[in-house]
Formats: C-alpha cells, sequence, structure tokens
C-alpha cells in the first residue's frame, strides 16, 4: 500500500500534535505529510522533517499535492468552510473538536460530507480508547446493574496567558461569526462527549433537554467554569461539570452510576476503575486507536470509522444550548482569587464542587454555589430540525 498523502491545515497550536501524529504514521509508512496550510510557512524544525509543500491556500494545497486526507485544526469558525472545501475535492477528513462552533453550522459540514460521499472522522481521541467498547459490554452485561446516570469531571489549571493563546480564545463571538470557546466546549469537550458515548446517547435525537450553568472568573467572555446537565432518551441524566481554575490539577473522568455500582473513566489516561457489589475494586488499562490511523483504515480496508460526525450531534446540541445560554457571568470578586506568582486565577472550592457534581449529577447551583446561574433550555432548541 502506498502512503496517503496528508495535507495538514493549521500546523501551530495544538496542530503541532498532529503533526508529531502524522510524522510517526509516516514511519510506519502509512502516510505521507504532502503539505501544510499556514498563514506563515512553518520551518524544518516545526515541520519535524523534511519541510513538505506549503501555502496559505487551502483548496489550491490539496489540489497540487493530491491529498487523500486532509487534517483541520484551524480556530473553529472556519471548520466547516474547510471542510466543506475538501469534501467538495473528494478529499476525506479529520475534523479537530469542536467541529463547528453550532448546530448550524455541524449541520452543515455534516450534511455537505454526506452529499459528497467523503469520510469525516471528528478528533474526539478519547473515544478511540479500547476502555469505551469495554465498559460499554461491561454495561450490556450489567456488572453495575442498570445505568442511572452518568457524571463528568473535568479540573485543570489555566494562567491568563492560556487565554491570549490566539485572538478567538476565550471568545464566544469574533467580528460577527460564532466561536463558542468556553471549557465544556473546547479544551474539556472530550468529557461532555465521552459521557454521552459511554452512555449510548451521543446521536442529536438521544438529546431532551440541557441545563448550562455558566461562569468565568477570567477576564473573557466565555466559560472557565460551567457544568451541563443534558436529559437523555435512555431516560439518565449526564452531568457535566468543568473549570479551568482548579486550586490543582486533576485527571478528568468521567463516572457511570449504576443500581449496583459504578465504572470510574480517566480517559486520558485508558484506565477504568470498576467498583460494584460483592466485589473488591477492579482497575484495567486499555490501548487506544488513533483516529488519523482509524481514518486510513477505513479508506484501505473499509474499517469502520470511530467518530463520524453524527456520533458528534449530541455533543453540538450541547455546545448549541451553550451559544443560545445568557453570556457566560463573571464570578464576584469575592469567589475568585490570584496565585501569587502564577499569573491565573482560582475559584477556592471549585476542585470539590466539579467532584459533587460528577458524584451526585448535580448542578453548582444545586451544591450551594451561589454564583451559578442556571438556565433550562426548551425542549424546542434541543429537538432534532
Amino acid at each position: 500500500m502506498s502512503p496517503v498523502p496528508v495535507v495538514l491545515a493549521g500546523a501551530r497550536g495544538h496542530g503541532r500534535w498532529h503533526v508529531a501524529n502524522i510524522r510517526r504514521l509516516e514511519r510506519a509508512g502509512l502516510v505521507r505529510l504532502a503539505g501544510v496550510c499556514e498563514l506563515t510557512p512553518l520551518t524544518e524544525e516545526e515541520a519535524g522533517g523534511e519541510v513538505p509543500e506549503q501555502s496559505a491556500d487551502f483548496g489550491a494545497l490539496l489540489d497540487s499535492t493530491g491529498a487523500r486526507i486532509a487534517v483541520i485544526c484551524t480556530p473553529i469558525p472556519t471548520h466547516t468552510d474547510l471542510a466543506l472545501t475538501a469534501a467538495r475535492k473528494g478529499v476525506h477528513l479529520l475534523l479537530e473538536k469542536p467541529p463547528a462552533p453550532s448546530y448550524a453550522e455541524f449541520r452543515r459540514m455534516a450534511d455537505g460530507v454526506a452529499e459528497a460521499g467523503v469520510a469525516c472522522q471528528v478528533g474526539f481521541q478519547s473515544l478511540g480508547s479500547h476502555a469505551v467498547p469495554a465498559i460499554r459490554a461491561l454495561l450490556a452485561e450489567g456488572a453495575i446493574g442498570e445505568v442511572v446516570g452518568i457524571g463528568g469531571g473535568g479540573a485543570w489549571v489555566r494562567d491568563e496567558a492560556y487565554f491570549r493563546r490566539s485572538p478567538w480564545a476565550g471568545r464566544r463571538r469574533m467580528d460577527g461569526a460564532d466561536v463558542i470557546d468556553g471549557a465544556l466546549t473546547n479544551p474539556l469537550a472530550h468529557a461532555v462527549a465521552t459521557a454521552l458515548a459511554l452512555g449510548d446517547s451521543s446521536r442529536a435525537e438521544d438529546v431532551t433537554g440541557i441545563e448550562t450553568e455558566l461562569c468565568h472568573a477570567n477576564d473573557i467572555e466565555a466559560d472557565d467554569t460551567s457544568c451541563v446537565r443534558v436529559g437523555t432518551a435512555r431516560g439518565h441524566r449526564v452531568t457535566v461539570a468543568a473549570t479551568l481554575c482548579a486550586e490543582r490539577a486533576h485527571e478528568p473522568y468521567v463516572l457511570v452510576h449504576g443500581s449496583g455500582g459504578r465504572v470510574t473513566f480517566w480517559y486520558k489516561q485508558d484506565r477504568v476503575l470498576l467498583q460494584r457489589g460483592g466485589h473488591g475494586p477492579e482497575e484495567f488499562e486499555y490501548g487506544r486507536t488513533d483516529l488519523l490511523e482509524n481514518l486510513v483504515d477505513h479508506l484501505t480496508t473499509g474499517a469502520a470509522l470511530l467518530v463520524p460526525p453524527d456520533e458528534t450531534g449530541a455533543f453540538m446540541r450541547v455546545v448549541e444550548a451553550i451559544r443560545r445560554a445568557p453570556d457566560p457571568e463573571p464570578l464576584p470578586d469575592a469567589a475568585w482569587r490570584r496565585v501569587p506568582g502564577e499569573n491565573r486565577r482560582v475559584v477556592p472550592g471549585i476542585d470539590g464542587l466539579v467532584a459533587a457534581a460528577a458524584d451526585t449529577l448535580s448542578l453548582y447551583s444545586e451544591l450551594g454555589a451561589p454564583w451559578a446561574p442556571r438556565t433550562e433550555h426548551p425542549l424546542s432548541e434541543v429537538s432534532t430540525r
């Protein structure tokens, strides 16, 4: 098999991870880095080896390189147009998360890709973990009884420079376009998508209602401390709490609550803890399938895609609810403090609140946080259109 030619759009910031990953698969003989689309060309060091063809014109680069796959890791508002540019040229896609800043843009992308007949993989790397099907098998066999709800917790530390990493960082809108770069929709989006997936509620039609609480301690438009509760057609709730203002950094996780036990999944580590009545705790570690590798496998052997667009529809319902919600409220001065010498803002007690939300499926306001503004989103706002 000849290596599949790949063009990467957006090779700096998180795009550096994609450069390294493409080079890894290149060494394995699976792909070839045929081109890079950047406004400022990469150096040889940035390119991780011999510099491929470069251009700021994405469409022209796809044509000149004969790319078969495009990896898109550009600002969120550009995702849909770039994806459709590739799709119209018959180029398959690995599209970074979040796939779009609104449900309408997501549908425009997903429908356009389907009409063009190209494959699209959405970059929720946690859904490539072999722990996901393993947990689903445990749930199906009743290892923890009936699933009664799913929680998720992400307590991360980000300094103020993080919110200045790009012009669109921490923005809800920019130049009239939606961005929605909040804690739940971008840095901790994996917690939301993984919680929905483990509950077999990953498609748009699986969502029956959404509640949000959106705040920020940093001087930004979007949320840095937030939680969401999703009602599902399966009858259980999915609650995910997130902050970028933790007192200390924690591994993010998803917690499946059953009538006879629980399963905890630390999704960045592919690590699972099974706790159930009549048994001691059991811990497992799993491997992971890389999503670009899976896309190549799909094109060459017909393997099923792990994260096609429709499997992120429920996540996009959450993005849409956050987009439609009132702008996140700034936390009162008394609710946060600066960390000396670290140039970051901390919300005292938020680490415990995040854990309690995942543990009880409660929102911050229900846990006694006086600063949490609750917004219920009518079913008409989240129902399938």
